[in-house]
């Protein structure tokens, strides 16, 4: 059973503004990686379901992650009921797809769980709302753009909207997401390099995550 409520993992996502989007085959890594974001300041981190061990993988992170106790982990590229199953049971507190998928969003309204579909048209984000999805990821963000975004909100008003896919940690391209209407942003790529998994703290990537949500802050203010 989730220890947030969708409403908690809401406001936590609007309160920082950006969940890192992140995968990695070796735990120790992820592990690391997640301390750093927390540090930072992310409260909602989103691991995905990539590669053959993501599973062993994301188990063994959640366990490492509940010594953080606001700390909201979710499991994201889920396509179906069974893996949303799995993952579930195995501690994620929210599910993230790249596509809307009707037997998801069933079977997370059946047991409560947050849902946050992937949707390209106005089409899919109203259908989004119907199956009862209180937030709905634009992807791919880099395609759709921050118009599409606010041309679905004008017909939408009241959506929660989290752009990922292309989503950089820059003053141009954040200004454009927000003064489009989203609640957040997803980023992954453009957030992680390579060159920030050096060392023990990973300094470089606490400095990048810290200067990335005071961006959206000063943005959003």
């Amino acid at each position: 059973m989730s220890r947030f409520s969708k409403k908690d993992i809401v406001l936590a996502m609007e309160k920082t503004g950006m969940i890192p989007v992140f995968n990695h085959t070796d735990i120790s890594i992820a592990k690391k990686v997640l301390d750093a974001s927390y540090k930072g300041g992310v409260r909602v981190f989103e691991f995905t379901n990539r590669g053959a061990n993501a599973f062993q993988v994301f188990k063994a992170l959640n366990k490492h992650a509940s010594q953080y106790k606001d700390l909201v982990l979710g499991i994201g590229t889920i396509f179906d009921k069974v893996s949303a199953k799995a993952f579930y049971g195995a501690g994620a507190q929210f599910i993230v797809s790249p596509a809307l998928i009707p037997e998801i969003a069933e079977y997370a309204n059946t047991n409560t769980i947050m849902y946050i579909p992937g949707c390209g048209s106005v089409t899919e984000v109203f259908t989004a709302t119907q199956l009862g999805c209180e937030v709905i990821k634009v992807f791919p963000g880099n395609v759709l753009g921050p118009e599409f975004v606010k041309a679905t909100k004008a017909v939408l008003p009241h959506i929660k909207v989290m752009p990922t896919g292309g989503v950089a940690p820059t003053q141009e391209n954040l200004s454009a997401w927000f003064n489009a209407g989203v609640s957040c942003v997803g980023m992954g790529s453009q957030l992680f390099k390579t060159s920030d998994f050096e060392g023990d703290t990973f300094i470089g990537l606490i400095n990048k995550i810290q200067d990335t949500l005071m961006l959206i802050k000063t943005i959003r203010s």
